[in-house]
């Protein structure tokens, strides 16, 4: 009986390697193909031609590698004596990688990946190490998105103004610092939300607000009706010198927070229940009568608490004013909330920022990223506003 040879069908892994072998094979081919064109204009004569429109010469060529979503290319790269290497057009003079892996470098530090898992992550899928250096230089890429929010130019009223902080880690006169991101967005006559500003300063100060909102009236901010923020006395200076006729809405969930802060902590869960039915009211005398029955109840156990809302209740109910479709979203900064939780979350990774300048450019990028999506969709109802209305005057 005539003996059965086994044939050994190749595995996945095997066909993956292959075909990764032909694809940088194929990636090679072309390269080097439009290089040497490359090379030929640059000479006036392809290889072997004798012309009289010959401007230069050849000189060999030099081997040069190339990290592509493929893998690393080995590339024969030619050169001129006079003219020097062609590829500047190709993939740029002095290049390492293809914009596309530049591009997910930066992706990949934008959404929170330390420089030693993007180091990991292209050795394991294009088997090269990037080193954090590399990374370094490929995210000040980022710094073109900063200076495009920063001259943006503002484009038509802006009824609702929000401004709030974050924090986090940098390098400031080497020596590491808790350094403040401001941010700063606003709602337009459409009724949707656009990211205005980004900044990072020492400290939240109003020295630091003031320059914010100079930068903001000098991009052509107008309309200002109505300012959210939280208490924090630098914004409120900031806010009376640059915007003086916008009434400021004191953030009412910051305000809870400052109340419940001076109350025992037996009393606090109790506390900020009733606090927030205050807010709650259909109306705002309605609200007041709210404040005054705490203050008659639970409100004798904590005089300081009951002293830190009525001095901020002025303040915390200018958002009556408004249509009542608008008061969940205009009486706090919580829109910014969820912004500012992106930051530090995609910020842990880094740890301390080795510069403001390198600090800025990731904020800037992780805030421009959350917020793309607000041109889709309407935050306010702007058709709800009456003409003429008086904001500040609530019955």
């Amino acid at each position: 009986m005539d003996e059965v040879a086994e044939v050994e069908l190749p595995t996945q892994e095997n066909v993956r390697t292959d075909l990764k072998s032909v694809f940088q094979g194929a990636i090679r081919v072309v390269l080097e193909v439009i290089l040497e064109e490359e090379l030929r204009e640059m000479v006036g004569a392809g290889r072997w031609e004798r012309f009289g429109q010959r401007v230069d010469s050849r000189n060999g060529t030099y081997l040069r590698r190339l990290i592509t979503s493929m893998g690393a290319v080995d590339l024969e790269v030619p050169r001129a004596r006079e003219g020097g290497s062609a590829g500047a057009t190709v993939f740029g003079r002095y290049k390492r990688r293809t914009q596309e892996i530049d591009n997910t470098i930066v992706s990949a530090y934008v959404h929170g990946a330390s420089t030693r898992d993007i180091g990991q992550l292209t050795e394991t899928l294009m088997g090269e190490h990037v080193g954090r250096s590399t990374v370094s230089r490929v995210t000040k890429s980022l710094g073109e998105k900063v200076e495009e929010l920063r001259r943006a130019p503002i484009d038509g009223p802006i009824p609702c103004l929000f401004l709030d902080a974050t924090f986090l880690d940098a390098r400031w006169a080497r020596k590491v610092e808790n350094v403040s991101a401001l941010v700063a967005y606003g709602v337009g006559l459409d009724g949707k939300r656009q990211l205005l500003a980004v900044t990072v300063g020492a400290e939240e100060s109003e020295e630091s607000w003031s320059e914010i909102l100079a930068q903001l009236n000098e991009r052509g901010l107008s309309g200002v009706q109505f300012v959210v923020a939280d208490a924090h006395a630098g914004i409120a200076k900031a806010v009376r010198h640059h915007l003086p006729e916008a009434p400021q809405q004191r953030c009412v969930v910051h305000l809870q927070r400052n109340v419940v802060g001076k109350a025992p902590q037996r009393l606090r869960a109790r506390l900020a229940r009733e606090v927030w039915r205050v807010f709650q009211a259909p109306t705002k005398a309605e609200a007041r009568k709210r404040m005054e029955a705490l203050r008659a109840g639970l409100g004798r156990q904590v005089p300081e608490s009951m002293a830190c809302l009525e001095g901020g209740f002025e303040a915390a109910t200018h958002f009556y004013a408004f249509p009542k479709e608008h008061w969940h979203r205009i009486r706090s900064t919580n829109g910014l909330e969820r912004l500012h939780g992106e930051i530090k979350r995609r910020t842990r990774a880094v740890g301390a920022f080795p510069d403001r300048a390198s600090a800025l450019r990731l904020v800037t990028a992780v805030a421009l990223q959350i917020t793309a999506i607000w041109s889709d969709r309407r935050y306010l109802d702007m058709n709800l506003l009456e003409p003429k209305q008086q904001i500040g005057k609530a019955a």
